[in-house]
């Protein structure tokens, strides 16, 4: 017996040398100790490309798309060669475990651990760790691999990664500098950190807004694993976090999974703890808001974890730290190493278990709401769907009926009718804990101190009426949809104007050199009445475009566009299509601020929105370069949330009220309207808070300093706003709309101008708002107009745009670049 165990043993050392003898070490490979250098994304890839090669039994390399600036998105899949060999076996059982994909599973003990590595760019330091982990896996853990499948996505965010390493490359100093002045330590605008789009794609998992979400959603949701950790970093001066998370957990987190969490913490700390390494856990990052590479996968079943290493894009390859350490890259990646091959012992350890209570996460039987209706807006419904096929979430029709439960537009009970175009999603689904998150009319909140916003119900987000049901609503499967008639020729069309698929319609148009017009009142023609804001194409306003009718019919039909046919220029009720009070919409040229005093991530959200979703050219002005720019090329500038102090000088201030005076358009957004506020000629002013005791927090004891500030803040709540929609900037909506306030800065209503929309109450219907930052908020501004001679300053106190998930806010911007006091000429 004792000779069987040492041939063992030596057949077993000889495959583990054999091993590591075939696989390149980083090092090797790369030319240069890791760590010692920052690897590009390129690199990166090209190493798991040469271990693929080396042992393609063991590691399979696949591309699942491509990101904005055309580098690949790669997915490495590493385990034993049986694994490989069945790894479309292993994903359909798991599948089948869940009642995700039909049919009985042969069974499955293999635990399904994903890790994903530089969601942000500038946190580079965990693509390093992800060649080394590979690296070590293959040749000192193979035992792990027997009943494990690691998939590893070792650069998210490749386009961030590369923007910070090649400025990175070519400032530093050599050797690197640790003085943290040094100018290798301090990036510039707009950092590495975001996408292409300058997106936080660590906050865009459920809104997928971003072509790398899209694309990982699709592969995430084929095999929905059982652990997922997303790496990180944080600052230089935090030592390293890892789970067990803080509250507030979400209330469909399981003990389960809270406990396993524990466990993997236990388990990294034993290996810090015999390193003497500092770490911390239980603080900061909650699992509340769904849109996390932690969250996501919680509310997917999975162990969700946050890493976070010190370091960021300021530590470089090496930092002095206040501590008087020195912070290397070196170290930083070691500990996302050892985190990383924890996560997979604790995985192999439990696979039969991480199976097992996978499984039971699916069964969604005591789920309070039982289906969610939703009626209004055909676009905004088809909206809606599109985001929920993404994360391959069903829903049907309703079935006429009388529907009773919460409704959201009131915060109480109610109940209405529906016909079969209402929604159903319904909860008892494999992925109904989701389906209750993104629903759910207010999220409960063990600790009102979080890491994000805490309201997100898709409901208000679309702009739907919509109920909560505590019995399961009727519905049967989708119609489809009817085909659009081709346009007669006749003297005009009439488009609906109440969503951005009409947006959408507009925009193109314009770019093929229609002349449009829209409405600033109500008129009937042709026995139907169309609103304020529908748009009209006559024949007559375009007899330069050749097959004017053809054309247009293929623009409407490319868009799935109705339009109403209109035999007459004398409507049954006026206004007359030639009337004063119908008006031209003029072929905007809008430019934006960016650059230095732009936050980068308010400037990248109106990009996005221009390039992929209006589809419509912005011209990008850089803050530097203010001063020396030809304002008259432009009819609309929009300034972003951030801090122009300094790019609004009293000279730039002076030459924009002239442009605006002159007829020129100025669309401020969130913390932009800083630079107005309290300013002469204008009458946007703050709020001051009804607190009576401005000492107060100087009584308050210092360990309690925190919580007790958490009173003066809103984070991410939504109110119910009273609008006047027979201004321009609200044509297209009711009269009242659920904002989301993402904090708790309070304008008082214009004195002189246009309060489009504004708080009349402070009811929170979703989310947390402190009670002091209540007290100043009744009566205060969301969005206003605000003439200066010929033109306009518009307040946006509440960005629609943000993350681009808010649906029903984006047409108060569209109304405002094309309809808020339209001057239709052109440049």
């Amino acid at each position: 017996m004792q000779k069987l165990v040492f041939v063992l043993l030596v057949v077993f050392s000889s495959f583990t040398l054999t091993t590591a003898q075939t696989i390149s070490s980083p090092s090797d490979f790369l030319g240069y100790d890791i760590g010692t250098q920052f690897s590009r994304n390129h690199q990166v890839i090209a190493y798991f490309k040469a271990v693929q090669n080396q042992v393609p039994n063991q590691v399979k390399l696949v591309e699942y798309g491509k990101t904005n600036e055309r580098r690949g998105l790669y997915l490495t899949f590493i385990s034993s060669e049986d694994n490989i060999k069945n790894l479309e076996t292993i994903r359909e059982n798991n599948l089948k475990n869940t009642g995700l994909l039909e049919g009985e599973s042969s069974g499955n003990d293999v635990a399904i651990v994903w890790l994903s590595y530089n969601v942000h760019g500038n946190e580079a330091s965990s693509s390093e760790a992800s060649m080394l982990t590979l690296f070590k896996l293959l040749t000192e853990k193979q035992d792990l691999l027997k009943n494990t499948v690691v998939i590893i996505d070792p650069s998210v965010n490749p386009d961030g990664r590369d923007r910070y390493i090649n400025w990175y490359n070519e400032t530093a100093s050599l050797p690197y500098n640790i003085d943290r002045q040094a100018s290798e330590h301090n990036e510039p605008w707009p950092g590495g950190r975001p996408n292409h789009y300058l997106f936080d794609l660590n906050r865009d998992w459920v809104w997928a807004s971003q072509v790398e979400t899209q694309q990982r959603l699709e592969v995430y949701n084929k095999w929905m694993p059982h652990v997922h950790v997303d790496f990180h970093e944080q600052g230089i001066n935090e030592p390293y976090y890892f789970a067990p998370a803080a509250e507030p957990f979400h209330e469909i987190i399981t003990d389960w999974q809270r406990d396993f969490q524990t466990e993997i913490g236990k388990n990294h700390a034993k290996y810090f703890d015999a390193e003497g390494w500092l770490f911390f856990t239980r603080e900061r990052f909650d699992l509340l808001y769904p849109s996390y590479g932690d969250t996501y996968p919680t509310f997917m079943g999975a162990i969700g974890m946050t890493y976070e290493q010190g370091g960021h894009g300021m530590a470089g390859l090496g930092i002095l730290n206040d501590e008087g350490h020195v912070l290397t890259l070196v170290e930083r990646l070691t500990h996302h190493t050892t985190t990383g091959i924890s996560t997979v012992e604790m995985a192999s350890k439990n696979a039969k278990k991480l199976n097992t209570e996978f499984a039971k996460f699916f069964n969604n039987s005591n789920l309070k709401y039982k289906s969610y209706v939703l009626k209004g807006n055909e676009d905004k419904l088809n909206s809606l769907k599109t985001l929920l096929n993404k994360h391959q979430i069903a829903f049907e029709n309703a079935t006429k009926s009388k529907v009773t439960g919460y409704n959201y537009a009131t915060g109480n009970q109610g109940s209405f009718n529906v016909d079969g175009n209402a929604l159903v999603v319904h909860s008892n689904q494999p992925k109904g804990k989701m389906v209750k998150v993104l629903f759910e009319p207010n999220t409960k909140l063990s600790d009102s101190l979080t890491y994000d916003i805490t309201a997100w119900s898709l409901p208000y987000a679309y702009g739907l009426d919509a109920l909560a049901s505590t019995t399961k609503v009727s519905s049967n499967t989708m119609a489809s949809k009817k085909s659009l008639q081709v346009l007669n020729d006749t003297y005009g069309y009439v488009s609906k104007w109440n969503s951005m698929k009409d947006a959408q319609f507009l925009a193109e148009l314009l770019k093929q050199n229609f002349k449009v017009r829209f409405t600033e009142k109500p008129f009937s023609a042709n026995d139907k009445t169309f609103e304020r804001g529908s748009l009209i194409i006559t024949k007559g306003d375009n007899k330069h475009i050749e097959k004017m009718v053809s054309k247009l019919n293929t623009i409407a039909q490319e868009h799935a566009q109705p339009l109403t046919e209109i035999n007459s220029g004398f409507s049954q009720k006026t206004p007359d299509i030639g009337s004063p009070d119908i008006k031209l919409v003029n072929k905007q040229k809008v430019a934006i601020l960016s650059g230095e005093g732009t936050r980068s991530l308010s400037y990248g959200e109106v990009w996005h929105f221009f390039e992929q979703q209006l589809h419509y050219p912005l011209t990008s002005i850089n803050t530097d370069d203010f001063g020396d720019t030809n304002l008259n090329r432009y009819n609309v500038l929009i300034i972003p949330n951030g801090n122009y102090r300094k790019v609004l000088s009293e000279d730039n201030m002076t030459k924009l009220k002239e442009w605006v005076r002159a007829g020129g358009k100025v669309i401020a957004i969130d913390g932009a309207l800083r630079s107005f506020a309290g300013k002469d000629g204008f009458s946007l002013s703050y709020k001051d808070s009804e607190e009576d005791d401005e000492n107060k927090d100087n009584l308050t004891a210092y360990a309690n300093r925190e919580r007790e500030y958490s009173n003066n803040l809103i984070t991410g709540a939504i109110f119910n706003a009273k609008v006047d929609n027979t201004h321009p900037m609200a044509f297209g909506y009711d009269d009242n709309y659920f904002t989301l306030k993402l904090g708790s800065s309070a304008y008082s209503l214009l004195d002189s101008g246009y309060n489009v929309a504004y708080l009349n109450d402070t009811k929170v219907y979703s989310g947390f708002a402190g009670q002091n930052a209540l007290n100043s908020l009744g009566k205060t501004l969301v969005f206003g107009e605000e003439r200066m001679g010929s033109g306009s300053f518009i307040y946006m106190v509440d960005n629609t745009l943000f993350r681009s998930f808010w649906e029903n806010g984006k047409l108060f911007f569209v109304n405002s670049i094309f309809m808020v006091n339209n001057n239709a000429y052109e440049l």
